[in-house]
């Protein structure tokens, strides 16, 4: 339990300093760009679904209509992607290397979250960034990303034409992280509504200790699948 508090501790740590590293950079800009999409594309969804059909969407798409413009940059400043898309799941991106990867490991279990026209353009930006990170700044993949190592490599080792295939194939991946956590996303979202910093950096700290997490548990599962004899093909 310490190593694993640590473990999480310094990943956090990592992601601050490169946060404050990039506040200043392009690289950080388009962080934020891209958040934002995501952020008006949940907005988005949330009037195309009934009012109770998913309570995040509709908490989100609710706040996120009475922010101002600077409000809406706060919260989209977090120092991670508020989507994902598999990058902690290397068997998503075995199968596009040739390597033999079981039926119930490629299964997805999702359905497509985001069906409004705009979805495909936004799902085809988050593929391309995540696969720019994975092969120009793979550090960078991890922390904001939440993609473990063996996954950079995995990622980056598509081609460009691969990864708009994938996009256009899978959109059902693209999906907000942590879903089910609607009272982490409303206190992000009310905090970068009134400004308060100590709260906004609470709210951004909760995500960061969630994304460490996920990121240590995919590299430890990792680490247990290669240690047990390859599965062969039927």
């Amino acid at each position: 339990m310490l190593l694993r508090r640590e473990t999480d501790a310094a990943l956090i740590g990592e992601i601050a300093g490169l946060k404050s590293a990039w506040l200043q950079s392009e690289a950080f800009d388009s962080l934020v760009e891209l958040n934002g999409q995501c952020l008006e594309l949940l907005a988005e969804q949330s009037l195309a679904q009934p009012a109770q059909a998913n309570l995040l969407l509709r908490q989100i798409g609710e706040i996120w209509r009475t922010l101002d413009m600077e409000g809406r940059r706060r919260a989209a400043s977090c120092p991670y992607l508020l989507v994902d898309a598999g990058f902690s799941d290397p068997a998503r991106w075995r199968a596009l290397q040739g390597e033999y990867v079981s039926e119930a490991a490629t299964a997805t279990p999702y359905t497509t979250f985001f069906t409004v026209p705009r979805a495909s353009a936004v799902v085809h930006q988050v593929f391309m960034y995540a696969w720019h990170l994975a092969r120009s700044k793979n550090t960078s993949a991890q922390l904001l990303l939440g993609m473990p190592v063996h996954c950079t490599h995995l990622i980056s080792s598509c081609t460009i034409t691969q990864i708009h295939e994938l996009a256009e194939r899978h959109p059902e991946w693209m999906r907000p992280r942590w879903p089910h956590r609607i009272r982490m996303w409303r206190e992000l979202l009310l905090a970068a509504a009134s400004g308060e910093v100590v709260a906004l950096e609470n709210a951004r700290m909760q995500g960061l200790q969630l994304l460490a997490a996920e990121c240590r548990n995919a590299s430890l599962q990792s680490l247990k699948n290669n240690s047990r004899p390859p599965e062969r093909e039927r």
